[in-house]
Parts: C-alpha cells; structure tokens; sequence
C-alpha cells in the first residue's frame, strides 16, 4: 500500500533549530478548533504545518498523506504536546512508514496526557495559584507578577520540549527501521488501548427506567439487569454500532453526533435515561 511505503530521507527537507522552536511555539494551535468530531486533530495539523511543508517540498502527494494522517482524532496535553509533535516530525523527516507514524502518535498521545495533566494541570500551575493569590489576597502584585511569569515560563518551555522530542525521534529511527513490524503492531495495540480508555471514559448509558413487580416493588433495569449481565454493555453496543455506520455505511460522524444528541435529549426527558 501506499501508505506504508518508506521513503528516503535524501528527498526530503531537513528541519533547523529555528523550525523545531517553531513547531513548540506553533503548538499553542493545538487547541485552536476543537470539535467533537477530530478534538485537536486540526488544531495538531495546523501547529505542524509549516514543518511539513518544508519536509515534503515539492511532494504534494507526500503532504497530502502526511496531513490526512495528522487529521485523525488527538486530545493530548498541550504543555506534552511538543514533545509528540517534534517526535513525529523527526520520523517525518527521515521517511518512516505512514502507518507506522500514525500508529506512535495515536499510542502516545494517551500517556502524554496524563503526564502532562498531572505536572502541569494539578501540580504545577495549582500550587502557584494558591503561593500567588494569598500574595494577591494581600495586596501585593508579586502575585500577579509571579503567576504571569510561571505561565510564560511554561509556555517558552514548549520550544525544549519540541528539540528534545525531535532529538529522541531521530535516535530512535534506525531502532523503528529494524523492527518496523513489531514497533507497528506494538503502537496498534498500545493505540487501541488508549481509544478503548477513551471510549469507556466518555462514552456512558444509564437506563433510569423500572419495571414494576408489584404495587410497592420495581427492578432497576440498569443496576439489577445490564450491570448483572455485562457492566457497560450499552456504551460498548452504541460505540460499536457508531463504527459500523461509519465503516460500512459512510455515515458521516457529524451526522453521528447531531443524532446522538438529540438522542440523548429527548430519551433524558422522556426519562428513559
């Protein structure tokens, strides 16, 4: 296939210092269009744009692969994010296998997330919160002052996190090169995982309804039946018949997603669930 095919490193563009400072401070982008189709994944395509272009050149083909591929569905942190984007760009640069840099970025993009949530989210930028605002609280502008200049030192940390990305991504080549195979499905399998994480985080189905046994008694459809039987079947049978309808039905997600809303509010008010 097409896709998979490796192409060498001598016909492509090669990344400056200056362009993968770039792709940090472009990742500021990564949030920019969020829908509930792709989350990041045109805000990730935007962020790495100008570095794929350079890449690939004169290559329409190649870049048009290349940013179907980044298209795809992400939702990553975006103080992490860097590290990922210049990590990609590296495999990128030296002509690595499509699936094979589709199949690491959607496997790392999960554990990204939650490390990068953890330092930043809920210890870094918390903690300096509560030192600043009692600073604040007090009068004084250190607070302010010394919020305003942990954010910015956060947000120019993007462009080392982007280099040490792009040199750990450059390393690894002739790793991923010898075991290509392996690193493919290892990514696939890893990837899947994250997805099924995503699936069982988000996606959820409560059946409120009861059926009535006697005047004073009544079976909870969900705790007493579907909970018995299999634990989040519902929300497992709708992902998989979502899939179906795009897979063998073309349907497209957006259409999708309308339906599931308006699924959701008319049966939460007919109290269904």
């Amino acid at each position: 296939m097409e896709s998979n095919e490796q192409v060498s490193s001598s016909k492509r563009g090669h990344l400056s210092k200056h362009d993968v400072n770039m792709i940090g401070i472009r990742s500021i982008f990564n949030q920019s269009q969020m829908n509930y189709q792709l989350m990041q994944g045109a805000g990730w395509t935007l962020s790495i744009l100008p570095a794929l272009k350079k890449i690939y050149g004169k290559d329409k083909k190649g870049l048009s692969a290349a940013m179907k591929g980044n298209m795809e569905f992400m939702n990553t942190n975006n103080y992490a994010a860097p590290l990922l984007m210049g990590l990609e760009m590296s495999l990128e640069e030296n002509g690595e296998k499509r699936n094979t840099i589709d199949s690491l970025r959607v496997a790392l993009f999960g554990p990204l997330a939650g490390i990068g949530d953890a330092i930043t989210w809920f210890t870094i930028l918390p903690i300096v919160a509560g030192i600043t605002a009692s600073f604040a609280k007090e009068g004084s502008i250190l607070g302010p002052l010394v919020f305003f200049l942990v954010y910015l030192f956060m947000f120019l940390l993007r462009m080392p996190i982007a280099r040490l990305g792009y040199a750990a991504g450059t390393k690894a080549v002739s790793d991923i090169r010898k075991d290509s195979a392996i690193v493919s499905h290892a990514a696939s399998v890893l990837g899947c995982t994250v997805i099924g994480g995503l699936i069982a985080t988000y996606v959820q189905i409560n059946v409120k309804a009861n059926i009535a046994v006697t005047a004073t008694k009544s079976i909870s459809i969900q705790k007493q039946f579907f909970d018995n039987i299999f634990p989040n079947i519902l929300p497992l049978a709708y992902t998989f018949f979502l899939y179906y309808l795009v897979k063998k039905k073309n349907i497209s997600p957006v259409i999708l997603i309308i339906i599931t809303f308006v699924l959701a509010i008319l049966l939460s008010w007919l109290g269904i669930l």
